[in-house]
Protein backbone atom coordinates (compact mmCIF):
# COMPACT_ATOMS: atom_id res chain seq x y z
CA UNK A 1 0.00 0.00 0.00
CA UNK A 2 1.85 3.13 -0.98
CA UNK A 3 -0.88 5.49 0.55
CA UNK A 4 0.45 9.32 1.13
CA UNK A 5 -0.71 9.30 4.22
CA UNK A 6 -3.45 7.37 6.13
CA UNK A 7 -4.94 6.75 9.77
CA UNK A 8 -4.90 3.61 11.49
CA UNK A 9 -4.13 2.31 15.49
CA UNK A 10 -0.51 2.38 17.30
CA UNK A 11 -1.10 -1.27 18.63
CA UNK A 12 -2.64 -4.14 19.34
CA UNK A 13 -4.32 -3.39 23.03
CA UNK A 14 -8.07 -4.35 24.38
CA UNK A 15 -10.02 -3.08 26.76
CA UNK A 16 -13.48 -4.20 28.23
CA UNK A 17 -16.88 -2.49 29.31
CA UNK A 18 -19.79 -4.19 31.41
CA UNK A 19 -23.42 -3.71 29.85
CA UNK A 20 -26.65 -5.20 32.04
CA UNK A 21 -23.75 -7.53 33.00
CA UNK A 22 -22.72 -8.89 29.91
CA UNK A 23 -18.65 -8.01 29.41
CA UNK A 24 -17.50 -6.80 26.09
CA UNK A 25 -13.96 -7.11 25.39
CA UNK A 26 -12.92 -4.75 22.79
CA UNK A 27 -9.82 -5.44 21.10
CA UNK A 28 -7.85 -3.70 17.91
CA UNK A 29 -4.84 -4.08 15.64
CA UNK A 30 -2.71 -2.93 13.06
CA UNK A 31 -2.75 -5.28 10.07
CA UNK A 32 -1.19 -4.92 6.92
CA UNK A 33 -3.27 -7.58 5.19
CA UNK A 34 -6.81 -9.27 4.68
CA UNK A 35 -4.88 -12.40 5.70
CA UNK A 36 -3.26 -10.90 8.68
CA UNK A 37 -6.95 -9.33 9.74
CA UNK A 38 -8.23 -13.22 9.56
CA UNK A 39 -5.56 -15.04 11.34
CA UNK A 40 -5.76 -12.38 14.29
CA UNK A 41 -9.58 -12.80 14.96
CA UNK A 42 -9.13 -16.14 14.72
CA UNK A 43 -6.45 -15.91 17.36
CA UNK A 44 -8.84 -14.10 19.61
CA UNK A 45 -11.46 -16.28 19.30
CA UNK A 46 -8.81 -19.18 20.20
CA UNK A 47 -8.14 -17.27 23.18
CA UNK A 48 -11.55 -16.55 24.20
CA UNK A 49 -13.22 -20.18 22.83
CA UNK A 50 -15.44 -19.82 26.44
CA UNK A 51 -17.19 -16.66 25.20
CA UNK A 52 -20.55 -16.31 24.19
CA UNK A 53 -19.93 -14.24 20.51
CA UNK A 54 -16.86 -12.87 19.45
CA UNK A 55 -18.34 -10.39 16.73
CA UNK A 56 -15.59 -9.02 14.58
CA UNK A 57 -14.99 -6.73 11.08
CA UNK A 58 -12.08 -5.19 9.38
CA UNK A 59 -10.45 -2.68 6.64
CA UNK A 60 -7.62 -3.48 4.92
CA UNK A 61 -6.40 -1.86 1.58
CA UNK A 62 -5.67 1.22 -0.40
CA UNK A 63 -9.20 1.18 -1.05
CA UNK A 64 -10.88 0.00 1.78
CA UNK A 65 -11.45 -2.69 -0.93
CA UNK A 66 -10.93 -5.96 1.73
CA UNK A 67 -13.82 -5.32 4.11
CA UNK A 68 -15.86 -7.87 6.35
CA UNK A 69 -17.91 -8.29 9.53
CA UNK A 70 -19.27 -11.12 11.21
CA UNK A 71 -21.78 -11.01 13.92
CA UNK A 72 -20.91 -14.68 15.50
CA UNK A 73 -23.98 -15.47 16.39
CA UNK A 74 -25.63 -12.38 17.43
CA UNK A 75 -28.58 -11.28 15.48
CA UNK A 76 -27.72 -9.90 11.77
CA UNK A 77 -26.19 -6.59 11.69
CA UNK A 78 -26.22 -6.17 15.24
CA UNK A 79 -23.09 -6.38 15.95
CA UNK A 80 -20.66 -7.22 12.88
CA UNK A 81 -22.28 -4.00 11.13
CA UNK A 82 -21.41 -1.46 13.88
CA UNK A 83 -18.40 -2.69 14.76
CA UNK A 84 -17.26 -2.09 11.11
CA UNK A 85 -19.01 1.57 11.22
CA UNK A 86 -17.09 2.31 13.86
CA UNK A 87 -13.74 1.50 11.90
CA UNK A 88 -15.65 3.37 8.94
CA UNK A 89 -16.79 6.00 10.87
CA UNK A 90 -13.47 7.31 12.39
CA UNK A 91 -11.65 6.87 8.43
CA UNK A 92 -9.43 4.06 9.85
CA UNK A 93 -7.55 1.78 7.42
CA UNK A 94 -5.50 -1.60 8.25
CA UNK A 95 -7.33 -2.28 11.36
CA UNK A 96 -8.91 -5.34 12.91
CA UNK A 97 -11.29 -4.98 15.65
CA UNK A 98 -12.98 -8.00 17.51
CA UNK A 99 -15.65 -7.86 20.31
CA UNK A 100 -16.15 -10.64 22.56
CA UNK A 101 -19.04 -10.88 24.79
CA UNK A 102 -19.44 -12.65 27.66
CA UNK A 103 -23.41 -13.23 28.12
CA UNK A 104 -24.76 -11.34 31.86
CA UNK A 105 -27.56 -12.87 31.61
CA UNK A 106 -29.41 -9.90 31.07
CA UNK A 107 -31.16 -9.83 27.34
CA UNK A 108 -29.91 -6.43 25.25
CA UNK A 109 -32.39 -6.46 22.59
CA UNK A 110 -31.31 -5.43 18.46
CA UNK A 111 -31.12 -1.52 19.87
CA UNK A 112 -28.77 -2.42 22.99
CA UNK A 113 -26.77 -4.79 21.09
CA UNK A 114 -25.73 -2.17 18.80
CA UNK A 115 -24.87 0.20 20.99
CA UNK A 116 -23.17 -2.10 23.30
CA UNK A 117 -20.96 -3.56 20.54
CA UNK A 118 -20.14 0.13 18.80
CA UNK A 119 -19.29 1.18 22.69
CA UNK A 120 -17.28 -2.03 23.03
CA UNK A 121 -15.17 -1.30 19.29
CA UNK A 122 -14.66 2.52 20.17
CA UNK A 123 -12.80 0.96 23.70
CA UNK A 124 -10.73 -1.39 21.40
CA UNK A 125 -9.83 1.31 19.14
CA UNK A 126 -9.45 3.85 22.07
CA UNK A 127 -7.16 1.53 24.04
CA UNK A 128 -4.84 0.79 20.40
CA UNK A 129 -4.31 4.68 20.10
CA UNK A 130 -5.28 6.09 16.55
CA UNK A 131 -2.27 7.89 14.82
CA UNK A 132 -2.05 9.09 11.67
CA UNK A 133 0.89 7.42 9.34
CA UNK A 134 3.03 9.71 6.54
CA UNK A 135 5.12 7.87 3.76
CA UNK A 136 8.45 9.51 3.77
CA UNK A 137 11.34 8.90 1.54
CA UNK A 138 14.68 7.95 2.73
CA UNK A 139 17.62 10.65 0.94
CA UNK A 140 20.75 9.91 1.80
CA UNK A 141 22.57 13.10 1.44
CA UNK A 142 26.79 11.83 1.56
CA UNK A 143 29.35 15.34 2.02
CA UNK A 144 32.48 16.35 3.48
CA UNK A 145 32.37 17.68 6.96
CA UNK A 146 32.50 20.62 6.05
CA UNK A 147 29.20 20.97 4.93
CA UNK A 148 28.07 19.18 7.90
CA UNK A 149 27.08 22.22 10.40
CA UNK A 150 25.05 24.21 7.19
CA UNK A 151 23.20 20.51 6.46
CA UNK A 152 22.03 20.38 10.16
CA UNK A 153 21.37 23.54 11.00
CA UNK A 154 19.15 23.96 7.45
CA UNK A 155 17.34 20.22 7.77
CA UNK A 156 16.14 21.80 11.79
CA UNK A 157 14.95 25.12 10.39
CA UNK A 158 13.13 23.09 7.62
CA UNK A 159 11.64 20.84 9.87
CA UNK A 160 12.94 17.93 8.11
CA UNK A 161 12.89 14.12 9.85
CA UNK A 162 16.21 12.45 9.97
CA UNK A 163 17.12 8.89 10.35
CA UNK A 164 20.67 9.21 11.31
CA UNK A 165 24.31 10.32 10.60
CA UNK A 166 26.98 7.95 9.68
CA UNK A 167 30.57 9.37 10.36
CA UNK A 168 33.17 7.88 8.20
CA UNK A 169 35.73 9.83 6.08
CA UNK A 170 32.91 11.77 5.48
CA UNK A 171 29.38 11.91 6.61
CA UNK A 172 25.76 10.38 5.06
CA UNK A 173 22.91 12.10 6.46
CA UNK A 174 19.73 9.70 6.15
CA UNK A 175 16.98 12.49 5.68
CA UNK A 176 13.35 11.32 5.72
CA UNK A 177 11.06 14.35 3.35
CA UNK A 178 7.92 13.26 3.06
CA UNK A 179 7.24 11.34 -0.38
CA UNK A 180 5.62 14.17 -2.58
CA UNK A 181 8.72 16.54 -1.33
CA UNK A 182 11.31 14.42 -2.45
CA UNK A 183 12.11 15.46 -5.67
CA UNK A 184 11.62 19.37 -4.77
CA UNK A 185 13.93 18.46 -1.38
CA UNK A 186 16.62 16.96 -3.29
CA UNK A 187 16.73 20.20 -5.90
CA UNK A 188 16.87 22.09 -2.46
CA UNK A 189 19.61 19.70 -0.90
CA UNK A 190 21.90 19.81 -4.02
CA UNK A 191 21.34 23.78 -4.62
CA UNK A 192 22.63 24.31 -0.60
CA UNK A 193 25.59 21.72 -1.26
CA UNK A 194 26.51 23.94 -4.48
CA UNK A 195 26.48 20.80 -6.06
CA UNK A 196 29.21 19.21 -4.11
CA UNK A 197 27.48 16.24 -2.09
CA UNK A 198 26.22 13.18 -3.24
CA UNK A 199 22.53 12.17 -3.20
CA UNK A 200 21.40 8.82 -3.14
CA UNK A 201 17.63 7.75 -2.45
CA UNK A 202 16.58 5.27 -0.47
CA UNK A 203 13.22 2.84 0.30
CA UNK A 204 9.57 4.42 0.81
CA UNK A 205 9.12 4.08 4.83
CA UNK A 206 6.04 4.99 7.17
CA UNK A 207 6.51 7.55 10.22
CA UNK A 208 3.74 8.42 12.32
CA UNK A 209 2.82 12.07 12.08
CA UNK A 210 3.94 14.81 14.79
CA UNK A 211 6.49 12.18 16.39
Amino acid sequence: MNLIRYRTVRQEAHNEIVIKKSRFIGYAKPVQSEEEAVAYIEEIKRLHRQATHNCSAYVVGERDQHQKAADDGEPSGTAGKPILEVIKNKGLKNVAVVVTRYFGGVMLGAGGLVRAYTDGAVAGIEAAGEIELALHREIFVDADYTWYGKIENELHGRGTRVGGTEFTDRVTVCCLPEEPDKDAFIAWMTDLTQGQASIRIGESRYYIEGE
